[in-house]
């Protein structure tokens, strides 16, 4: 499998000749999600869910499909009949030649004052990729490699050490990242490395890696 980074919370996964596209949302360019067979997207917010993203992938090409949750479902379905797929946790599916288990309910707490929504993230191919969307979710499962959510407004260094410890990855390879800037970047590489206990790996946007 090559897992390709794409800025923010963007990944692309290719297998067997096609390509499954997590999150691409405002913060991700626009070739995301180019020759897509598949689209999975965790969670409402912007910086994961771009419409015109996935409008543009569902017309490009019309075998293409999306799995995702309500919120998301509501705005797409109607536009393109029996493509968009409504999951939750402990749904499974395929898409793209890709085995699915859904995890996780909400999204992390942003503040006390904010509602939490739905956030639902993807184990991929029996373990070999997990994405947890906002939210620092376990799945029941173990886990080859890990995306990491490594800065939020929701989270911190500490929780994001401990989650990486408590999911016990072979590897983490950051994602959530747009907002990280390029002095404070060392900072997290050297203590995630250093107090994770996993192999803790980080993609520029566009770069590739094969798992």
């Amino acid at each position: 499998m090559k897992l390709t980074k794409k800025s923010h919370a963007c990944v692309r996964l290719e297998k067997d000749g096609r390509t499954l596209v997590l999150d691409p949302g405002m913060f991700t360019e626009g070739d995301a999600v180019l020759g897509a067979d598949a689209l999975l997207v965790t969670h409402e917010h912007p910086d994961h869910f771009d419409e015109g993203h996935l409008r543009a992938a569902l017309e490009a090409n019309p075998a293409a499909e999306i799995w995702t949750l309500r919120s998301v479902a509501d705005q797409l379905s109607a536009a393109f009949p029996g493509r968009v797929h409504t999951v939750g946790h402990g749904d499974t599916f395929t898409a793209a030649g890709f085995d699915v288990q859904v995890h996780g309910e909400l999204h992390a707490v942003i503040h006390p004052d904010i509602p939490r929504i739905t956030n639902v993230g993807y184990l991929v191919d029996g373990g070999a990729v997990f994405h947890p969307g906002d939210a620092l979710t376990v799945p029941d499962h173990p886990v080859d490699t890990l995306l990491l959510p490594v800065m939020a407004p929701w989270n911190k260094i500490s929780e994001v050490i401990d989650y990486v410890r408590e999911v016990g990855p072979r590897r983490a390879y950051d994602i959530h990242d747009a907002l990280l800037t390029d002095l404070a970047r060392p900072i997290y590489d050297r203590q995630i490395g250093a107090l994770g206990g996993t192999d803790h790996r980080r993609l520029a946007p566009g770069a590739s890696a094969e798992l």
